[in-house]
């Protein structure tokens, strides 16, 4: 027994909507049903071809168009949905729904929601210990956020969406989430509701918003999908990771919540921020004597593992657009430095060839900045028990030991752990060993050789470390964990001023 996927459209405004739709009917008379989202309601008198499921105004002028806002049927086979509510259909799709902007004052007007809205809406859902999830989810305005750790929509984000139907969306997961308000065609890339190695898996969430219907630019206001009910869907096929599925934009640090609005419909937990010191690895005009941040309208967060870095707010924006160099936190020695993407990366097998080819940049930056000072770079990277990449780079002086020191010291530190740490050829590309999502830790030398462990469990957290502080190469053990190494702010600002000031004759970002 094979269960069919439904046909389902998505439109934006309904001004020309129906229009449209009747001619996109004619080529597929299997159509089930159409979900119609928009934010400017014209008075609808004529039947519409199929069955069509509408929110509600979103404006005060609006709104004098519905009756009430527990919904009705406002013409043949047009249902106006309500307020807000849960519609699931003989299929078994689930649908929830939020109509309106939120409201800013008491009482509510007409064309808004409230708090106790949503928390309705979640409590009905989530009360079941069944509960993974929704098939889509309708909400008239954009959640807040929902851009980070994705790529950016084509609009001003400083004021766009709002803060409760980001919480919202993050409660309900939807495998789909529409909207409309902003009149704009953008598709995020899809993100996890899981913490990867952390959380069990559970499926992705797309969010799609939609221009407005028949607008000039011919930007996409029609969004046609197959979809399986959820509860149809087999639990393997159902939490398959797409391979550019991003962290959830809405799982984010306490920095960044307490620096927009406050939302009324709170989030679950939040984050522990790990404040960063950024080089300045750019700018042409001096400038003060500190490390700047490098925004990117995201939080540049490193939780936990052997080696999170510093930061600093407020500085302005720099011109090297795919990686910076951070220094790490609790460094092991004073040049003992991250590289770290722009973008969103779980590891480096997710790199684009562009951070790829930069990052090789800064690598061998690196390694003649630590040549000229006597000593020879070991980079590493554990793809464990972490959310962000951080690309490990520490300088270890030439005369302490030889390369082959320290590719036995990894070697033998691991066996003892009974782990099987393998050379990799040196041409060979890890994403042809690492598929996307696999655990592993690899280790690269500057002779060019390449050591990698698929891990298993139970994998010691502070292994890199642990290894290159060891006495037969650092001889510094009390620094092995990043926890002991703690620094005083003026300490972290000072070393990392006297960094960013060393390296500037090896940055290639002031040549161009």
């Amino acid at each position: 027994y094979t269960i069919k996927p439904l046909k389902t459209v998505i439109c934006s405004d309904s001004s020309s909507a129906l229009l449209s739709l009747n001619k996109y009917n004619q080529s597929d008379s299997r159509m089930h049903i159409l979900l119609e989202i928009f934010h400017t309601l014209f008075r609808i008198i004529n039947m519409a071809p199929i069955h069509t499921y509408i929110l509600g105004a979103a404006s005060q002028e609006t709104a004098k168009n519905f009756p009430n806002s527990d919904g009705s049927e406002l013409a043949e086979n047009i249902t106006y949905l309500g307020r807000r509510g849960v519609f699931t259909g003989a299929s078994g799709l689930q649908l929830a729904y939020v109509s309106g902007r939120e409201a800013l004052q008491e009482p509510a007007p007409a064309h808004c929601f409230t708090s106790k809205d949503l928390s309705a809406l979640v409590t009905s859902l989530s009360s079941s210990s069944k509960f993974r999830g929704v098939d889509i989810l309708l909400t008239s305005q954009w959640p807040r956020g929902v851009w980070h750790y994705g790529n950016n929509p084509e609009l001003n984000t400083k004021s766009c969406g709002s803060g409760s139907i980001a919480s919202l969306a993050e409660k309900l997961k939807p495998r789909y989430h529409f909207a409309a308000l902003e009149g704009v065609h953008y598709e995020r890339l899809p993100y996890r509701n899981h913490v990867v190695l952390q959380e069990n898996a559970q499926h992705v969430s797309r969010f799609i918003a939609l221009a407005a219907v028949n607008n000039p630019a011919k930007k996409k206001y029609l969004y046609a999908f197959n979809i399986v009910p959820m509860k149809n869907m087999d639990p393997t096929e159902l939490v398959k990771q797409p391979q550019d599925a991003t962290e959830n934009p809405y799982r984010r640090s306490v920095k960044d919540k307490t620096e927009t609005k406050k939302a009324a419909f709170s989030t679950a937990d939040e984050e522990e921020p790990a404040s960063q010191f950024f080089f300045d690895l750019s700018s042409k005009e001096g400038g003060d004597s500190r490390g700047r941040k490098r925004p990117w309208d995201g939080d540049g967060r490193g939780r936990g593992g052997d080696g999170r870095h510093h930061g600093q707010p407020n500085q302005p924006r720099l011109s090297v657009v795919q990686c910076y160099l951070a220094l790490a936190k609790g460094p092991l020695t004073p040049r003992h430095v991250l590289i770290l993407p722009i973008g969103h990366y779980q590891s480096v097998v997710e790199l684009s060839s562009e951070v790829v080819e930069e990052m090789e940049k800064y690598k061998t930056a690196l390694k003649n900045f630590y040549k000229s000072k006597g000593e020879r770079c070991v980079v590493f990277e554990r793809n464990y028990k972490s959310q962000h990449l951080q690309l490990q780079v520490v300088p270890v002086p030439l005369n302490r030991c030889t390369t082959e020191d320290i590719k036995e010291a990894f070697m033998v530190q691991a066996q003892e752990q009974n782990m099987e740490l393998m050379e990799i050829p040196q041409h060979t590309d890890l994403k042809q060993i690492a598929p996307p999502g696999t655990p592993y830790f690899y280790v690269e030398l500057d002779s060019g050789e390449k050591l990698y462990y698929r891990i298993q469990k139970n994998f010691p957290l502070q292994f890199g470390r642990e290894v290159l502080a060891s006495e037969v190469l650092l001889n510094i053990p009390t620094r092995a964990d990043w926890k002991e190494c703690k620094q005083s702010r003026e300490e972290e600002e000072d070393g990392c001023k006297r960094l960013r000031d060393d390296f500037q004759p090896y940055d290639f970002a002031w040549e161009d």
